[in-house]
């Protein structure tokens, strides 16, 4: 079970941190990942990270803007978004992929096997 949070409503140019903490003993075999979905749009990959937390994979709408890390003793995954746009309100989710590949494979919403319930992040102009 993956539980997100962080979301709420911020003026543009703001920050936020998203929080993902995982019920499960064995969170170390698993990449995770953020994917946002903004109304009307599908589901997008915005960052990834590999399960020890030293390989890391952005879209190229957010890079320069947002950092995932991960807290493995906390089974927690983060993501930090700075300077942010209206155009980045979505709900924000998190996911888990089991496996050691590098960061920049897990981009597709079908390697992911476990799902979090969302977060919502509005960014007012």
């Amino acid at each position: 079970q993956l539980q997100a949070s962080g979301g709420g409503l911020v003026q543009a140019g703001g920050s936020l941190r998203l929080s993902c903490t995982a019920s499960t003993r064995t969170f170390t075999t698993y990449a995770m990942g953020w994917f946002r979905q903004a109304p009307g749009r599908e589901r997008e990959f915005v960052a990834g990270v590999n399960w020890s937390g030293n390989d890391k994979n952005y879209a190229d709408s957010v890079k320069g803007r947002c950092t995932i890390s991960r807290d493995n003793a906390k089974n927690t995954v983060y993501l930090q978004v700075n300077s942010l746009k209206p155009e980045d309100t979505a709900v924000y989710s998190c996911a888990a992929a089991w496996g050691a590949r590098s960061a920049a494979y897990y981009v597709t919403e079908g390697l992911y096997d476990y799902w979090g319930q969302g977060t919502l992040v509005t960014v007012s102009s």
